[in-house]
This record gives C-alpha cells, structure tokens and sequence, in this order.
C-alpha cells in the first residue's frame, strides 16, 4: 500500500511540475526587447510567456487602465451613468501631459470623458472622472489602491490617476495584465478601446488614438499606451481572434516603435501556438440516466457550463471528452442536480471537467401510480 502511495503521489508531483513548466518555459527564440514583458490568455490569466514580469516599474498613462475599471465599475453599480456631465475642476485642468484642454467649470458626459481618457489619454479628463466618481482625486487614489489589492496586484501602489511620474507609484508587467484582463470583461469599454479617430465638442476637437495596434493589428481590442521620461514607452494591448483573447504587457521600452513591435511580437507568437478549444456548451445534451422509482424512466443528462480552454495547437488533435456518469439514479430527481461529471483529457491527461446535471425533474412515482403500473404490465403480459 505505501509503495502504491508513493507512485500516486509521484505522479501528482510530476504532472503538477509539467503544468509549471509550460506556464514558465520561455519560448525558444523569442526575446522582447524591453525592460519587461508579458503575454496572458484573457480568458483564465494563464501566462504564456514572461520576461522580468514582477519588476517594478513607472508605467505611465497605462495607469489609465485602473482609472478607467473604477469607472466602468461606478457605471455597472448604477453611481454614475453614461449621459451625467461632470464638471471639471481647477485642479483637473491643471494636470498638463496629455490632455483634451478642459477649462475650469466646462462640463463634458461621462460618455465623452472615457473617450477623452481612452483614446487620447487625457489628464485632466482622468482628474475630473476621479473626482466625479470619488468626490476627490485623493479618495480616488485610495480607491484604486483598494481595487490593485483585491485584484492581487501584489507589487502596485498608486500615487495619481493619471500616470504622470511622481515618486513612490510603480506597478510592474503581471499587476498590468491583471487589471486589464478585469477591465476588458466589462464589454461596454471596448466602444471607447476600440475607436481610431473621433471628436469631442460636437467635432471640434480632434481625436486619435495612441494606440496603433488599433488600426493596424488584426482582432485588437485596445488597451493603453503610455510614455514619461521616467517609464520610457509603455503598452498594455490585447487582440481577439478566434475566440481567443490574449493580452500583452511591454514595460520601459527605449522607444514607441520598440514597444508596439515587441507588443506585437507577443501577440504573433500567442496566436501561431495556441488555440482555445471548446469541450462543451452550456446546457449540451450528453447522454441519458434510467430513472429508478420515478415518474419518468430517464432523463437527460446536460452540462451546467460552458468548457473552454487554451492550449497548445499540437494539443489539439489529443483532446479527449468522457462523461462519467451513473446507470441508475433514485427520484427524486431536481432540475439542474448533478448527476455527472463530463471529464476533458488531453494526451491521456485530465485537464478540467464540467458538471453534468439533469435537465428536469422527475418526481418519485406515486404508491397508485406504481400500482397501475404493475396492472398495466400485468395485462399486457396477459395477451
């Protein structure tokens, strides 16, 4: 038995360190040219490559990605809406940087304020939405910090909104992919992420986006560049093909063109060697259970989940599904109660698995019922 626990637990260890590995391995050839770097699948965060990720760094307007997840999260809160104006502040319109030249009382929507921010990175505009939101630059700041923490941000503090360099702010390549995975499941961003040129005060200001990749990078989604003489040349950028969304971090390149060729050399090497697989849709019929003492004789078994993963493209054709699931089961029986476990393997190893639940209920058969049953049986046995 102890010989037989032993081998167990070596295989655990083994197929526990693999999974490490493959997180970890850099890829053969690629290098990124920058201080750090990395490359994650939006979807679970697994990281598909690393360079430096947990060094800590001023990452400039990329700070914007925070202010801009405090926002979405006020509007899905019902705090603020799309339509409110805000007004901006002496304060707000003096951040200087990047701005949309905000005069002190001018009032712009929430809708128009997030465009200004996401497309042309705007300080002020970011000044004046923290304060709308927050009642404070400051109360502001101390809720962004908050946010970094429960996202487990582990090597981010915020000093500004904005990005601009101050003394005592960094983050570092893995707390950027985090708050960017967050804020791109908010859908409603992507309007603001994903515009190339644009106008603010019914098209007299210009607008273009810092982000090339917008334009000219196949399934980009955003996210936000960013540049001071301290971080150099930022970039956090995420891309959708396939439905596979990766998002790429490149920290304190020596110069923009460097950061969106490195950016996009990430983005090339997650979508020539990963794909994301589908194993079940929710609500997918994947076999039936005979019913025993209940008013119907089966009842189908469905997944309670959609199953996606990414894995390697040569993994593909090595993707195994089985459904484990019982015989017999005893009524009663509830809507949505497990009866099974739909199991997803690749190359012989179990990589996930999706409940399998009943698709209604079957109630336990009545005492008359079953009599009449037997009767019914009876006399066709009689003929």
């Amino acid at each position: 038995m102890k010989n037989v626990m032993l081998f167990l637990f070596a295989i655990i260890f083994l197929f526990t360190s693999m999974i490490m590995t493959y997180a970890e391995d850099v890829p053969a050839g690629l290098e990124i040219q920058a201080k750090s770097a990395i490359l994650i699948d939006a979807m679970s965060g697994s990281v598909l490559f690393s360079q430096n990720a947990e060094e800590r760094v001023q990452i400039a307007s990329v700070t914007k990605i925070m202010t801009m997840l405090l926002i979405m999260e006020a509007i899905n809160a019902g705090k603020i809406t799309y339509d409110e104006q805000v007004t901006a502040s002496d304060f707000a319109c003096s951040m200087g940087g990047s701005q949309v030249y905000l005069e002190p009382g001018e009032q712009m929507s929430v809708k128009d304020m997030l465009k200004a921010i996401a497309v042309a990175s705007a300080n002020d505009a970011s000044v004046a939405m923290a304060e709308h939101v927050a009642g404070s630059a400051p109360a502001f700041i101390n809720a962004m910090n908050k946010r970094a923490k429960a996202l487990d941000m582990k090597n981010t503090i915020f000093e500004n909104c904005t990005g601009l360099d101050t003394d005592g702010q960094y983050s570092t390549a893995v707390d950027v992919a985090k708050m960017s995975r967050e804020l791109i499941k908010h859908q409603g961003i992507l309007e603001y992420l994903t515009i190339w040129i644009d106008s603010l005060r019914n098209g007299e200001f210009g607008l273009s986006n810092t982000n090339r990749l917008i334009r000219f990078y196949p399934g980009a989604v955003g996210i936000k560049t960013g540049s001071t003489d301290e971080a150099k040349y930022c970039l956090s950028a995420a891309a959708t093909r396939n439905d596979l969304t990766l998002i790429a971090v490149v920290l304190a390149a020596e110069t923009s063109d460097e950061r969106f060729n490195e950016t996009k050399k990430l983005l090339d090497y997650g979508f020539a060697n990963y794909v994301m697989i589908k194993g079940a849709s929710k609500g997918e019929v994947i076999g039936t259970v005979t019913i025993s003492k209940g008013e119907q004789k089966q009842v189908e078994v469905i997944t309670a989940n959609d199953f996606k993963k990414i894995i390697k493209k040569e993994e593909k054709d090595n993707v195994e599904l089985k459904a484990a699931i019982p015989e017999y089961a005893l009524a009663p029986i509830q809507q949505n109660q497990k009866i099974g476990e739909l199991l997803v393997f690749i190359g012989g190893k179990q990589v996930g698995k999706v409940d399998l639940v009943a698709k209604n209920a079957v109630p336990r058969i009545k005492v008359w019922s079953m009599i009449v049953n037997i009767l019914k049986i009876w006399a066709y046995a009689k003929r």
